[in-house]
């Protein structure tokens, strides 16, 4: 059976690996590749040196049976695209004539004469053939070399796009019998190296599916990826998700909701609170609204959030949340009983179903022996069960600290929805 193709990617350009730009091609060429089944094994990215670029098209074309390169085919002496794929490929450059007419029929286009240093964009090795671009002056190039195709596209991605999908997809459509599937499990409370303990034998290499790990921004991403037939693709991706899901439990955010945005939490929490026609309101201190911010993220949050209280200061604590100022002398503003009156007074003032409360210490400074920076109290109120309140200890500076604190305020709420129990991260 005919392996599904694989697909590497070089990005080419001395803004790139200086650090003056980031290379975005990339990950939309390969998001693109993901969507159509075709699996990116590399990305690797060079500056504009002839040497380097040859070596580099010829390593990757060695490993993977489709190479996009994208840069270096502009008119200066710095684009070395054209000369490196001729090396490769032991073709002398040839001057193209229809490239060199559509070159001159785009200046005329614009009544300017054709700068003369545009004419090297004609230029093609012999053994490849061009790329039209009705979008600029940089025609792409496909050739072949060993068992790799290769495509060389222009970096502007108004130009580069276009030629990706009117040249490039027909190519990455792999045979219908074999095909790479992704799915992915965002899940949230558990550290990274926790989940892939639990896992254990469905992270094996040499499995198939085979599933992966990722971690950015506190969600920790279980990527299912199966090779083979088409036919069984929906039944062996499911099996995988139902024993994820019944190994990691109530970490499991989603099934596999095929948006890997950051926002998994936040949807998960508003699908819940939508299906149960319920609201929630927050009353936040060290975090600063940034509670309220991340629910407020997905379009349509006014059906579930019904506002916040920003009780940054202990004045305004009793003021906006009606905490009793006896409270925070005797305990401090950073404790379980002023989060819990916090958070009750939230429920009270605001009229929601769900009451959402953080205070603690963000750093860099105001903490103690006994309440170091990251201290931070959580505590959840609702119409219809007791409240609670955690005690965080998150170690980071002083956004890590806060973003943390509002994650982990959404979990518990996600737990209380869901009638589950489970320890969050930084939870003391």
């Amino acid at each position: 059976m005919t392996p599904p193709p694989t697909l590497a990617i070089l990005a080419i350009g001395d803004e790139l690996t200086s650090g003056e730009r980031v290379d975005t091609n990339s990950a939309w060429i390969a998001s693109k590749a993901a969507a159509m089944g075709v699996r990116t094994v590399e990305h690797r990215t060079v500056g504009d040196d002839q040497p380097r670029i040859a070596r580099a098209m010829r390593d990757l074309a060695a490993q993977s049976t489709l190479l996009i390169t994208t840069g270096g085919l502009g008119p200066t002496l710095d684009d070395l695209t054209r000369p490196a794929l001729a090396e490769v490929l032991g073709s002398p450059l040839v001057e193209d004539p229809e490239a060199l007419a559509a070159l001159r029929k785009w200046y005329t286009g614009r009544s300017t004469p054709m700068p003369e240093a545009n004419r090297v964009q004609a230029l093609r090795p012999e053994s490849a053939r061009r790329l039209e671009n009705p979008h600029g002056t940089a025609p792409g190039l496909a050739a072949t070399l060993g068992q790799a195709r290769i495509f060389c596209l222009p970096g502007p991605p108004r130009e580069m796009c276009p030629m990706f999908d009117r040249f490039v997809t027909p190519a990455l459509q792999a045979a219908p019998q074999m095909r790479v599937h992704v799915r992915i499990v965002p899940t949230f409370g558990l550290g990274e190296s926790t989940v892939a303990d639990l896992l254990g034998d469905l992270m094996n290499r040499e499995r198939n599916p085979v599933v992966g790990t990722t971690a950015s921004g506190g969600i920790v991403t279980c990527r299912i990826r199966y090779t083979g037939p088409a036919a069984d693709a929906d039944r062996l991706l499911e099996e995988s998700i139902a024993d994820i899901r019944g190994r990691l439990g109530p970490a499991v955010l989603s099934g596999h909701d095929p948006r890997d945005d950051g926002l998994a939490l936040v949807r998960s929490v508003s699908d819940l609170l939508r299906q149960r026609g319920q609201t929630v309101a927050t009353v936040e201190s060290c975090t600063g609204g940034l509670l309220g911010e991340m629910i407020t993220r997905l379009p349509g949050s006014s059906d579930v959030f019904a506002g916040g209280l920003l009780t940054y200061t202990d004045a305004l604590k009793a003021r906006l949340a009606g905490v009793d100022p006896s409270l925070i002398e005797q305990h401090g503003a950073v404790s379980r009983e002023v989060a819990l009156a916090m958070a009750a007074g939230g429920l009270e003032r605001t009229g929601a179903d769900h009451a959402l409360a953080i205070t603690g210490i963000a750093g860099p400074g105001g903490g103690s022996e006994a309440k170091p920076v990251g201290t931070v109290w959580i505590a959840r109120a609702c119409t219809k069960s007791e409240p609670e309140a955690r005690r965080f200890r998150f170690q980071g500076g002083r956004d890590w600290v806060r973003q943390w604190s509002a994650m982990n305020a959404l979990g518990m709420l996600r737990l209380s929805l869901l009638e589950a129990h489970c320890s969050l991260l930084g939870e003391s």
